[in-house]
């Protein structure tokens, strides 16, 4: 990888294209920007690639296929298994930059993205007083960028443990104790199963809307394929097809605490709710071993309080509640957020939001975040050469 930000080009005549973040979707952008003759220079803040991906729960696996998560030009090997794992995903990532002789600059963060004064490309503010020119920007800091913790009226206060997901590894330290899950998406999910395999004495996960689940596969055939087809389909359709389906493959979870959805399940997609990909969460329930309990609404002293009024003392409880985007300072000032999400109003490379200004990576689609990374980057390195001039 480079060191400095005034790296070389190659064959280049053009000056780079800078992308923002060297994850998955940053990687994959820079590649295919240089399949459509753009040079590319992919600016990280940390000193590795994917960094997210290191800071994951040791037991985390893709929810994806290997054959369906792979980036443009380097497929993922296949002793890593249909669903990889956090490890092997780290590893491919530092292969691919190197299997595409990738310009990657370590260290340096983008701080702010404006537009030039003299014209109508992009100026990039960095670390160290860097200012950094280009006609073109890409934006991949990541979906899971900044730990989201609810406003909850006496957290700041509380005499328990309360940490967030992105802190959680592993159940070693929480052996023996008394756990509350907060959030029941796919992290909050396995976190739980996680807990009451590694040895934690109970574990409570609070559930404020019920989710959508499915197998991760049935009968060798995997959900993303079928989100795949999904994708193409009118959402009432879905919505209707899904009751069925669901009924057929996962139990009735009512007595446990875990009521079927109001809602229907593309609608919740469409929301950004992904359903939850059951890795041993549908047993762990219906054998008592995880208990679904009511949302949590505040915490006080040493207690949290629930929805219904119930009052519990866990140990420790462990967040699940998300992350935000973190983009308002590097772009919030260009009018391209939505203020609801404070994701780009535009994520598609088709469209970018203002004309050289591409993101990526800031859905959470059904059909797979890996392998829309892939389709964007293809997009994105055709819209830039084309706004290019000769």
């Amino acid at each position: 990888m480079a060191d400095s930000p005034q790296a070389p080009a190659r064959s280049h005549e053009r000056p780079p294209v800078y992308v923002i973040g060297g994850g998955p979707g940053g990687l994959a952008a820079a590649v295919g920007l240089e399949a459509h003759g753009v040079r590319a220079v992919v600016l990280e803040k940390s000193d590795h690639v994917g960094t997210s991906w290191r800071g994951h729960y040791d037991r985390l696996h893709l929810h994806t296929t290997r054959r369906l998560s792979g980036l443009p030009g380097l497929p993922m090997p296949r002793h890593f298994g249909r669903w990889v794992a956090r490890d092997d995903v780290v590893r491919y990532l530092e292969k691919y930059v190197e299997h595409h002789d990738l310009e990657v600059v370590t260290g340096v963060e983008v701080t702010r993205v404006e537009r030039t004064p003299d014209g109508p490309g992009w100026l990039l503010r960095a670390t160290g007083g860097r200012e950094l020119t280009s006609a073109a920007v890409v934006v991949a800091t990541g979906y899971n960028h900044t730990p989201h913790l609810p406003d909850w009226p006496g957290a700041s206060t509380y005499t328990g443990k309360l940490l967030h997901a992105g802190e959680y590894r592993s159940p070693a330290p929480f052996t023996g104790q008394d756990v509350l899950v907060v959030g029941a998406g796919n992290t909050g999910t396995e976190i739980a199963v996680d807990l009451i395999e590694g040895g934690a004495a109970r574990v409570r996960i609070a559930v404020r809307t019920a989710p959508h689940i499915v197998r991760r596969s049935t009968l060798g055939w995997p959900a993303q394929r079928t989100g795949i087809l999904c994708r193409r389909l009118p959402v009432g359709l879905v919505d209707r097809l899904a009751v069925p389906l669901g009924k057929m493959s996962v139990p009735d979870l009512s007595a446990q605490g875990l009521r079927r959805p109001d809602t229907g399940l593309y609608s919740r997609v469409r929301e950004g709710a992904i359903p939850v990909q059951d890795v041993g969460f549908i047993d762990a329930v219906r054998t008592g071993k995880v208990e679904p309990v009511a949302a949590v609404t505040s915490f006080d002293a040493d207690a949290v309080v629930l929805s219904d009024g119930t009052r519990v003392t866990p140990d420790t409880v462990i967040a699940a509640t998300g992350y935000q985007q973190g983009l308002q300072d590097l772009v919030g000032h260009l009018d391209v957020l939505d203020p609801a999400t404070g994701r780009p109003r535009s994520a598609s490379p088709r469209t970018p939001s203002l004309p050289g200004l591409h993101f990526t990576g800031y859905t959470n689609p059904i059909s797979g975040m890996l392998r829309e990374l892939a389709l964007d980057a293809g997009r994105i390195g055709k819209a830039v050469a084309a706004q290019l001039p000769s």
